[in-house]
């Protein structure tokens, strides 16, 4: 019998409505969404489904609001008997996936990724630095162009895909870099519509500032193994969350070396919790024998209850 893994989504799979759906379904998500609402002191039903103030895209918002929303699905499967063995998330799914594991709660998570999402907005001026996504080139290929790159600061930020790969750094560098990974052969080589150079060296005082703040948190035992995203592998213990926690926020995303993980792990059936599908698809490109759903509506909470 192989294992379940649940996959949390990060930044970028904001949608507007997200998680509606189960808020006016299950009391098990509303509480979630008004556990937030007090928290922050904001109103999170407002944010993900009706956006009045164009918060949902600005970092500082979009980190709490995916966030709750993936605990909020989580906590409805929970009530209907669902679990898994081990849990991962990318970059900012990785505290879904904590919360999970029971390393800190919920409260305490949506706090944190506030304050993430707002330092690492504020790391670099607006303008100064973004991410390209580029498919259709192996990781070595686009390792040496990061490599030839001589106008400008420039880093891998995920390793997505074997073929899929986020790079990070200043315009300029961005620039040139999406041009000579056209000319390589790249099926799509492109700017990302963000602000800031996540996951790379640039983002280092958003680490600092988030070190300062995780130094207050308390971190509990993981009740199921984790996979953190800066290892590419399980967490050695709840002694290293905070310090690799901090460390993510300036570090590559290593989500090919998780899956490679999982798979030799024994994981056999994934499921994503969360708005969007990224991460389904993402399964695919690994193994397209592997059980994936993707879990961001009724329909798909259907389909997963109908397969188990």
């Amino acid at each position: 019998m192989g294992k379940t893994a649940f996959l949390f989504p990060g930044q970028g799979a904001q949608k507007l409505g997200m998680g509606k759906e189960f808020v006016d379904e299950f009391s098990e998500a509303r509480l979630v969404f008004e556990e937030a609402s007090d928290a922050l002191s904001m109103d999170m039903e407002s944010l993900c489904f009706a956006d009045p103030e164009a918060k949902l895209n600005l970092t500082e918002f979009t980190q709490p609001a995916i966030l709750t929303t993936s605990i909020a699905i989580l906590r409805v499967l929970e009530a209907k008997g669902i679990a898994a063995d081990c849990a991962a998330g990318l970059s900012l799914g990785e505290y879904a996936a904590l919360v999970y594991a029971k390393a800190f709660d919920f409260r305490t998570a949506v706090q944190l990724v506030r304050l993430r999402g707002r330092l690492m907005q504020d790391a670099v001026p607006a303008g100064i630095g973004g991410l390209a996504a580029v498919v259709g080139l192996p990781i070595e290929r686009i390792e040496s162009l990061v490599t030839e790159t001589q106008d400008g600061f420039l880093e891998i930020a995920n390793y997505n895909t074997p073929m899929q790969t986020v790079v990070g750094g200043e315009v300029q560098a961005l620039e040139g870099f999406v041009l000579r990974a056209k000319e390589a052969g790249a099926k799509i080589a492109s700017l990302l519509p963000v602000s800031a150079p996540f996951h790379t060296e640039l983002l280092k005082p958003a680490q600092v500032g988030l070190a300062k703040e995780l130094e207050s948190i308390q971190v509990n035992p993981m009740r199921l193994p984790v996979y953190a995203n800066v290892l590419g592998d399980l967490y050695p213990g709840e002694e290293q969350v905070k310090a690799l926690l901090a460390e993510q926020v300036a570090s590559p995303v290593r989500w090919v070396a998780i899956m490679n993980a999982l798979l030799a792990d024994g994981v056999d059936t994934f499921v994503e919790i969360g708005p969007g599908k990224t991460l389904t698809g993402f399964v695919k490109r690994f193994d397209k024998s592997k059980n994936a759903f993707a879990v961001e509506n009724l329909k798909g909470l259907s389909k997963l209850l109908k397969a188990k």
